[in-house]
């Protein structure tokens, strides 16, 4: 056992660039895909900067939760400006090389912005529950400087956990092979390549993800709890106790909370409208923290390369390219105002 440990520390090297190998075991497809992967990129940037363009001309949309909206969608232009320019370069070049500095500033950055995502959204969802649930206190909880507070949180939280995660991760010693089986420097895939007992930075891992993953999360949960009482006639500890234990229903059992009040606004339009806006956050919500748990908290054997880059490509793409659909679409306002844009010009 002490020969095989020695054996496999002479075999260490200083790894100076690592291979994103992405999609090269497709080979027939490397034009299709970098077609694909382009017209999605300028789909997302023209979305995304299209929302934030429309509330900042229209002033019917310069309200907290369009002030929100422009803060995501500007996260979602950067996240995926992260990862995707890079997979376009490796599909149009075939040089599939990065150095290690470079993966390492784009693992940074990803999930320096992951995490500010994570936390818009809860932002974002408190936001709601007081608009539904508290109408008359709105104004004064949501003034502009708690507005900017919270999104100024958003965006700076995760930056020293992130940083001090990344050096973390990138001052182990790569063996074996520089081979990155995925189309970005993403966290699981670099940790397979590390030498030695890499179970203790498994598990620092765990604990970041639980804390920019599970308390955003729970956050949002915890804004509509109170109709858990309500609906199942039990005492406030004991719903606690309930959605502590099962945290997915507590997802449910929260937005019934502003189901149950949307239901007892007194005209149709108010209810269509409150249900627009909730429904798209909430299928937002379930998008990105979905696919993003399954691919962080998953048990390392089970594992593969394409379940893995096909679940990262949930976060890293399709959420950023449907959120201005998603919130759009659905939005009797956001239409009004991108009609009264498209006739002034």
């Amino acid at each position: 056992m002490k020969y095989e440990e020695t054996e496999a520390e002479a075999n260490v090297s200083t790894v100076m660039q690592f291979v994103l190998l992405g999609f090269s075991d497709l080979p027939n497809l490397q034009g299709l895909l970098f077609g694909l992967f382009s017209i999605t990129y300028i789909m997302i940037l023209i979305g995304n900067s299209l929302i934030i363009i429309l509330t900042r001309l229209d002033t019917a949309l310069q309200t907290p939760m369009y002030f929100f909206l422009a803060n995501f969608s500007a996260v979602e232009i950067c996240y995926v400006s992260v990862t995707l320019p890079r997979v376009l370069v490796n599909l149009c070049t075939q040089d599939r090389s990065i150095s290690v500095l470079g993966c390492a500033t784009q693992t940074c950055f990803f999930l320096m912005l992951a995490t500010t995502e994570s936390f818009l959204l809860a932002v974002m969802a408190y936001d709601r529950y007081v608009a539904i649930c508290n109408p008359l206190h709105y104004p004064l909880v949501m003034n502009h400087r708690v507005c900017i507070r919270l999104a100024v949180g958003s965006w700076i939280c995760g930056v020293p956990v992130q940083i001090g995660q990344t050096c973390q991760i990138f001052s182990l010693h790569f063996c074996h092979s520089n081979h990155i089986n995925h189309f970005f420097c993403d966290m699981p895939p670099i940790l397979k390549l590390a030498c030695g007992d890499i179970s203790l930075h498994e598990l620092s891992v765990y604990v970041v993800v639980l804390l920019v993953g599970a308390v955003p999360f729970m956050l949002i949960l915890a804004s509509y709890s109170k109709i858990i009482s309500t609906i199942l006639r039990l005492p406030t500890s004991r719903v606690v106790l309930l959605v502590g234990a099962v945290p997915f229903m507590l997802i449910l059992a929260s937005y019934s909370k502003i189901i149950s009040t949307i239901l007892r606004l007194p005209t149709s339009r108010g209810r269509d409208k409150a249900f627009s806006t909730c429904s798209s956050h909430l299928l937002v919500v379930l998008l990105f923290f979905g696919s993003g748990v399954i691919t962080y908290l998953r048990p390392p054997s089970s594992h593969s390369p394409g379940i893995d880059k096909l679940l990262s490509l949930f976060y890293t793409i399709v959420t950023p390219l449907f959120n201005p659909l998603i919130y759009s679409l659905r939005n009797k306002d956001v239409i009004a105002a991108l009609r009264k844009l498209l006739l002034k010009i």
